[in-house]
């Protein structure tokens, strides 16, 4: 990638993997799917079963070779948020509900203006957290001990 299509990447993303989406433009225009994966670097998303291509793979050690079809992506702009209430493709905003929580919601003409409710794919963590600590894990003692006192200056490195 160049510096200019560097420049134009995304910054703040309106599509999450799991979200259901329109594809607006190219040989796919008017179907739907769920986003697979994002490629934030490229601008590009892949649609699950959608804009597919025949792809050539050399027989290797361990695979076999042969054509295979596979999922291209698309470029980030050819793809809308489904609307949950109408079923139409939406452009998506930012509100804040009473209680501070960030949500997204429909907006453009035709919408019902609803909130866009968060994939349920993205709750679910592909790593589990670890719960014991490791050998290179700071100990809570450590962690927790007070090496500066404001008050008396004990702490404070000799200059």
């Amino acid at each position: 990638m160049g510096w200019k299509a560097a420049q134009r990447l995304i910054k703040n993303w309106k599509v999450l993997r799991g979200d259901n989406v329109m594809i607006i433009r190219g040989k796919d225009k008017g179907e739907t799917g769920l986003i697979k994966r994002v490629i934030r670097s490229q601008n590009r998303v892949i649609v699950e079963g959608k804009n597919l291509v025949k792809k050539h793979i050399k027989q290797g050690q361990g695979h076999e070779g042969g054509i295979f079809t596979v999922e291209a992506p698309l470029h980030v702009s050819n793809v809308q948020i489904l609307d949950p209430v109408t079923g139409k493709p939406c452009k998506t905003g930012i509100r804040y509900l009473e209680d501070g929580t960030k949500v997204r919601v429909s907006r453009g003409q035709g919408t019902s203006g609803s909130i866009i409710p968060r994939p349920e794919i993205l709750k679910l963590r592909t790593t589990p957290r670890p719960t014991v600590a490791g050998p290179k894990d700071t100990s809570m003692d450590l962690v927790l001990e007070k090496t500066y006192d404001p008050k008396t200056g004990k702490g404070m490195p000799d200059l």
